[in-house]
């Protein structure tokens, strides 16, 4: 029988050993890794060994401090990134406000303060002047994160090279760091902890080494919560850029008189320019220097693409220019006067940006410049330190030039015209004059001029003197007048009353201090030049005082009402029209015939008074015609005296200059003169004792005028009663 061969099932062996295999392998694997981390027997083994445990720590110690390091970065940067205000709110940096001064016209001729033109864009700023900016301060700007280490490195490098030291002269700095640095890193100013804006910036711009990190730190911040145009935009509306301008929209206005919207590649780059050293790149400093440096701006624009090869051939061909205003820089000595006068809270200590419409000439004001300009170079001796001054106004008392000293373009200078006391000498003797016709004497008078001797209590005796040391016997006051004669002055002086020629002039403008002995009228007092040419004016406008202005209206910027008007103008009556046209008579004398014969003009009448103090240390001339009054001092300021100068002199050529330039143009007209009533008297006007000089001027009063001049014919009579 055979046996069935029985079916054999399928071994599993296979599968076994397949899963054996399978399981072995990674061990396999690992003892093959195991035998390949084994290291070589002997020295070289152990050598190894040890790398590879150093590199082991070196590694773990550094990815850990990397880490905290990481975290801790990002905390701070999380911190800064969190108290950083809106970008917008961060446009216009400046804690003070600003003035612009306008013309009489109504255009710009001056600026006081930081100026702030208005926030520019990326979008609203001309793209010259934003490719310009980055070209030349940072041509990575759109791809870094706040901070070059490249940039940094390469600083160093070249500090160390020049022998400074590392954080010293080129900074390396991001446009984003440079912001940072302009924001103070986020501290705002604080009048209590810093004196001033200008210390505070001191105190921003401080380089040290933790100062730096914190510095990055910010500009990562910014980097994290800004876009890179709101970081531009930042950059700039609050970078100085010379000149008082703060932005690209201030400095544009300032140097080209446009907006930064229309500058073309040349301005631009003039601009971008001022980055590196506002003052110095001024182009109102030195526009040659500025021009210069435009030039290496558009060298970088055009290797970094921004412009074509032509284009920046153009822009060197065609440099920027300054704009008239800017290039005259006209009416500083007027601006800073203007300033002083004002309100100290819109001006000197303004927090707003303030605009001022003032009483400024600009033609006046070049035609005064260029006048002295011309003296000084053909009629003074080379190396002179002599000073002058000239102030042109109306009859009103508006002031329409003012030059304080011979540097014409200089801004917060010492001013002769408004700041200078000195001796007025003989400019003093119209008042005088003008005191005696307003009580009842007539040009025609006579008064003898012979030697004279007061007794001064407390000084003992006093003689003046003619300034030729002779006498010309019986003279008309007009003659008097015309010759500048010492002696009459005096006699008259002391007939009116001092104290009555003291009031006459204080009320046409002279408010400093007047002398109270008979040397009075001789101008023994001080004035200052705006005061005596102020005073002149009342005499020309028909005998009523006038108070200098140069302010017309105050206004805030973006305002259409102003805040105020003018503080001057003409003030009440000092002496009767007729006796202010008979005075105009005797002073037309003394330019026609007299001792102002040098500054009469070809084509129209002029009066004027000369003044020479003693020792020569001042001389005056100061006049009038029917449209224009100017004044002109001559002296050091050391008091020196001048050698073989007048008022008669130099100052009168001075005017005859000035006024020359100033009626260009301008129809001739009459001035207001008055034919002189007959004399009262043909025999000498002796000093008048003082118990009858009441009596004596009284009777005068009410014979004439007395009752046509109402309350200061009184103050008159008055005055000389308490002078008995």
């Amino acid at each position: 029988m055979v046996k069935k061969k029985r079916a054999s099932s399928k071994l599993v062996a296979d599968k076994r050993y397949g899963s054996a295999k399978k399981a072995a392998q990674p061990a396999r694997k690992t003892r093959k890794k195991q035998a390949a981390r084994k290291l070589p027997r002997g020295p070289i083994g152990w050598i190894l060994g040890l790398f590879r445990w150093i590199f082991k720590l070196i590694w773990g110690f550094t990815w850990r401090i990397g880490f905290v390091t990481a975290v801790i970065l990002g905390l701070a940067v999380t911190y800064f990134a969190l108290q950083l205000p809106d970008p917008n709110a961060l446009l216009d940096g400046r804690a003070r406000g600003s003035v612009t001064l306008l013309d009489r016209n109504g255009e710009v001729f001056a600026w006081r303060g930081d100026q702030f033109g208005g926030a520019i864009t990326t979008d609203t700023a001309s793209p010259h002047l934003k490719n310009a900016i980055i070209a030349t301060e940072d041509k990575r700007f759109y791809w870094h994160i706040g901070v070059s280490p490249r940039g940094i490195a390469s600083a160093v490098r070249i500090n160390l090279r020049e022998g400074r030291g590392p954080l010293s002269g080129h900074g390396g700095s991001t446009i984003t760091q440079q912001t940072a640095k302009l924001l103070c890193l986020g501290v705002p100013f604080d009048p209590k902890v810093w004196k001033s804006e200008k210390e505070y910036e001191a105190d921003c711009r401080r380089t040290t080494m933790w100062r730096k990190a914190k510095e990055a730190l910010f500009a990562m911040a910014m980097e994290a919560k800004y876009t890179k145009d709101d970081i531009l935009n930042i950059y700039m509306n609050r970078a100085f850029l010379g000149a008082g301008a703060r932005g690209f929209e201030a400095a544009s206005q300032r140097y080209f008189g446009k907006s930064a919207a229309t500058v073309n590649a040349a301005e631009a780059a003039m601009l971008a320019g001022l980055l590196k050293a506002p003052t110095r790149y001024a182009p109102t400093n030195n526009l040659a220097r500025s021009q210069d440096r435009a030039s290496v701006i558009i060298g970088l624009m055009a290797d970094q693409g921004y412009l074509s090869a032509k284009e920046a051939d153009i822009a060197r061909i065609a440099p920027a220019q300054l704009s008239k205003a800017a290039e005259a820089k006209s009416g500083g000595y007027f601006a800073d006067w203007v300033m002083d006068s004002g309100p100290e809270f819109f001006t000197r200590d303004t927090t707003e940006d303030v605009i001022i419409k003032t009483t400024l000439d600009r033609r006046l004001q070049a035609a005064s410049e260029e006048a002295m300009q011309f003296i000084f170079e053909n009629k003074v001796r080379t190396g002179s330190k002599a000073q002058a001054a000239i102030v042109v106004m109306s009859a009103d008392g508006a002031v329409r030039a003012m030059v304080g000293g011979r540097k014409t373009k200089v801004s917060g200078a010492f001013n002769r015209a408004t700041q200078a006391l000195r001796q007025t000498g003989s400019a003093f003797k119209p008042f005088v004059y003008a005191t005696a016709i307003e009580l009842g004497y007539s040009p025609s008078d006579h008064i003898i001029d012979a030697p004279l001797t007061i007794n001064i209590p407390g000084s003992g005796p006093w003689s003046p003197k003619n300034y030729t040391k002779e006498f010309k016997g019986s003279v008309t006051l007009t003659d008097a007048l015309k010759q500048s004669l010492n002696i009459p002055a005096v006699k008259l002086s002391e007939a009116v009353g001092r104290e009555n020629v003291r009031n006459v002039a204080s009320d046409f403008g002279i408010d400093s201090d007047l002398a109270a002995g008979p040397a009075l009228a001789l101008g023994a007092s001080e004035s200052t030049l705006i005061e005596m040419t102020g005073a002149y004016a009342g005499i020309l406008n028909g005998g009523s005082s006038v108070t200098p202005y140069g302010l017309v209206e105050l206004s805030l910027l973006g305002d259409s009402e102003p805040l105020m008007g003018s503080g001057g103008g003409i003030g009440e009556r000092v002496i009767r029209d007729e006796a202010a046209g008979q005075l105009i008579y005797m002073m037309e004398k003394v330019v026609s015939q007299g001792t102002g014969k040098r500054a009469a003009l070809a084509d129209r009448e002029a009066a004027g008074k000369t003044g020479t103090t003693q020792a020569a240390r001042d001389a005056w001339f100061i006049g009038f015609t029917a449209d224009y009054v100017a004044g002109v001092w001559m002296g050091y300021d050391d008091n020196t005296p001048l050698t073989g100068v007048t008022g008669g002199g130099l100052p009168a050529e001075i005017w005859h200059e000035v006024m020359t330039r100033v009626h260009l143009g301008l129809p001739s007209r009459p001035l207001p003169m008055a034919t002189p009533k007959a004399p009262t008297r043909s025999g000498d006007i002796e000093p008048i004792p003082a118990d009858d000089i009441a009596d004596t001027v009284l009777q005068r009063v009410l014979r004439g005028f007395g009752q046509s001049n109402g309350s200061k014919t009184n103050d008159l009579i008055k005055n000389g009663s308490e002078n008995r």
